[in-house]
């Protein structure tokens, strides 16, 4: 047997710890989650997120506003965003896709809803389409309320006020919180104030206010099928090649927007509950859709998704 001289065990032995650090490093590396602060989007991150985990995974999820979420996946420091609303994000998102730093990957979500929308009582009262919106200046107080400061849904309402478009010259964008939002919106409804303001579903608003969205939206507002949206799933430039197995989980999440519409129902009716345990509630009551997700899924060491998933769901 040949013997090892001391350079080459030294030798050996380097290559054996760069190997080994590259290993840990590997098998420690964290998919990073890109947030925003709306509860639809907050329930399919978390729930993504602990998928992940009970697969083997390290996961984090960092909550910023939708700009950032953008710079992030470009330069990346983030890995995947849930929350792409389509077209209504096309001046933020849409030079990240063209350049390809980020990619579009795969529809979340389609038949969603993104535009302006007022009480019921408004609507009634003569308010029904984007034009309609400067007849009734005085009563709304030349306002039209949105959501977090550079959210994509506040861009565009300052556009159609910066341009003059449907005659909004002198309106003023109130930005807040998507809660303080809806709290204004209920506030103005006890006393059948006028209010316009940032409509979406799937949300939990569309259950606990009357509400009616506008028409009139053109392709450069929030679309010209009146709103209209579709949720998609962002991946940073080569994800999908890194980590072929999260991409592939990533494909088949899917998400019905009935499913999300009855869990933040259920959140609204319980407060205490946390938007990943509603969600996780639900999928136990419907196991067809997390099923659906993992087919041909594998947990992080390589063995098949779906009884760990299962397994974890019948013990709760």
């Amino acid at each position: 047997m040949k013997r090892i001289s001391p350079v080459q065990r030294i030798i050996f032995c380097t290559l054996f710890a760069v190997l080994l650090a590259a290993t840990s490093q590997a098998a420690e590396k964290t998919i990073r989650f890109a947030s925003v602060s709306w509860t639809g989007v907050t329930i399919k991150t978390e729930l993504a997120v602990h998928l992940l985990q009970t697969l083997g995974y390290k996961t984090s999820n960092v909550m910023v506003s939708v700009p950032i979420v953008y710079n992030a996946l470009a330069t990346n420091e983030a890995d995947i965003f849930l929350g792409n609303w389509m077209p209504s994000m096309q001046s933020i998102a849409g030079p990240y896709f063209e350049k390809g730093t980020v990619v579009q990957y795969v529809a979340n979500m389609p038949g969603a809803k993104y535009t302006l929308a007022v009480p019921s009582y408004v609507y009634e009262g003569g308010l029904k389409d984007f034009s309609d919106i400067v007849k009734y200046a005085d009563r709304l107080g030349h306002k039209i309320y949105g959501i977090e400061e550079g959210n994509d849904g506040n861009e565009i309402i300052q556009a159609m006020i910066d341009k003059n478009m449907f005659d909004l010259k002198g309106f003023t964008l109130v930005s807040s919180s998507e809660q303080g939002m809806l709290s204004q919106v209920q506030a103005f409804g006890r006393d059948q104030k006028w209010i316009v303001f940032l409509g979406w579903s799937p949300h939990y608003m569309n259950e606990i206010i009357d509400m009616k969205y506008l028409s009139g939206s053109q392709a450069d507002t929030f679309g010209d099928n009146d709103g209209t949206a579709t949720v998609y799933t962002n991946i940073r430039k080569g994800f999908d090649q890194e980590e072929p197995n999260v991409a592939l989980f990533l494909k088949n999440l899917t998400f019905p927007v009935s499913m999300i519409n009855q869990i933040m129902g259920t959140m609204h009716k319980d407060t205490s509950l946390q938007p990943k345990d509603a969600a996780l509630a639900w999928l136990r009551q419907h196991p067809e859709i997390y099923e659906r997700w993992l087919d041909g899924v594998k947990t992080a060491d390589g063995k098949p998704a779906l009884p760990v998933v299962a397994k974890t769901m019948n013990a709760q």
